[in-house]
């Protein structure tokens, strides 16, 4: 499960970074995929901060 989520982690940090790196130059890799027609029943979604629960994992597990 910690290999899973440390890949995750790891390869959503590349894809802000290459976002971030295309806020100035004209021609993008990377695109945002955006709903046109958002699904009712994920209004209540919240995104989870992937790197804050590592954190959370890791202080958890200094504390067993």
């Amino acid at each position: 499960h910690e290999e899973n989520v440390r890949f995750i982690y790891e390869a959503w940090q590349c894809v802000e970074r290459d976002l971030r790196s295309q806020m100035g130059s004209e021609r993008g890799l990377v695109e945002e995929y955006v709903e046109k027609m958002p699904n009712p029943s994920l209004k209540a979604f919240k995104p989870v901060d992937l790197g804050d629960l590592k954190r959370r994992n890791t202080q958890d597990a200094k504390k067993s």
